[in-house]
């Protein structure tokens, strides 16, 4: 992992645009969280978003089922485990088996 002191120098400018958009991103994940929790979003949909969205694309999948109803952090936890999906693992990096046996199972 990269230390800050081999980052490359950024402006103040630079810097406060790289802050805004590390928070709208923030708030875009939050937003689909929360959706997820309330059912008005599927995960078919945020999988479809995914595919032209990079910020979706590189959600973890993990706080995602785990904001699905009634499945919290546990079961979340138990059912990536079951479809040998790793914990820090991406949208992006999933492969189309883990894809289809994760909808399959919230169908």
């Amino acid at each position: 992992m990269a230390s800050i002191n081999n980052l490359p120098p950024m402006s103040d400018e630079q810097r406060v645009e790289a802050l805004a958009k590390a928070g709208a991103a923030r708030r875009q994940r939050a937003e689909i969280k929360a959706l997820l929790k309330t059912g008005s979003l599927t995960l078919a949909e945020v999988f479809e978003r995914a595919e032209t969205d990079d910020i979706v694309a590189g959600t973890k999948v993990y706080p995602l089922l785990a904001s699905m109803p009634r499945m919290g952090k546990i079961k979340a936890k138990r059912l990536m485990e079951d479809l040998s999906i790793a914990e820090n693992r991406k949208i992006r990096g999933l492969g189309s088996r883990q894809r289809a046996d994760l909808l399959q199972t919230f169908a």
